[in-house]
């Protein structure tokens, strides 16, 4: 197993992203593209972007933002940051592509489906990671996958980094950090 991810591979990645949802969206189409905040934000606006350049006329955009909706609020800590879903665009019988950096446990994607159902009912939401490290707990799998790296071991870490909110674009797999005493 590779423990580094170079900004070519990401690109790559990213490319076999945009090339998977064009193939499974006709371009003359309405799709949403919905970010799960933070770096699932930044991928889907980079997916949008390149849905734009394969043809996509219609493509409505939104950030959602899943804090509240977790099932492990209390671990977070006393005052979890909460910024805003933005979802300005209508959902209701839209097909939609939902983005997240990385899929674990599937917890996440299930607060994304409950904080979604807040805002409508799209036709069809179809899921795209970035990286699939494995370690399902729920039944959840992602539609479209840039990387799979199913046997990475529990107490590591997959850690993306991108331009916008990173300074550079690569994935790394390292081992967790403990706590501090």
């Amino acid at each position: 197993m590779r423990n580094h991810y170079d900004e070519a591979d990401v690109a790559r990645m990213l490319t076999h992203l945009a090339d998977s949802v064009a193939s499974q969206f006709p371009a003359s189409h309405p799709v949403n593209v919905i970010g799960i905040r933070t770096r699932g934000e930044t991928i889907a606006e980079r997916l949008a972007a390149m849905l734009q350049q394969r043809g996509f006329t219609s493509i409505g955009r939104g950030v959602l933002d899943i804090t509240l909706y977790r099932d492990d609020l209390s671990e977070i800590g006393p005052r979890p940051l909460v910024r805003p879903t933005q979802i300005t665009v209508d959902i209701d019988r839209v097909p939609m592509l939902l983005v997240d950096d990385v899929i674990f446990t599937g917890r996440s994607v299930r607060a994304a489906l409950d904080a979604l159902s807040d805002f409508g009912r799209p036709s069809a939401i179809r899921l795209a990671v970035l990286v699939d490290r494995g370690g399902r707990e729920l039944p959840i799998q992602p539609d479209i996958v840039g990387l799979k790296e199913p046997n990475v071991a529990m107490d590591h870490v997959v850690k993306v980094r991108l331009r916008e909110t990173d300074g550079v674009d690569e994935i790394v797999i390292e081992p967790k950090r403990k706590a501090s005493a």
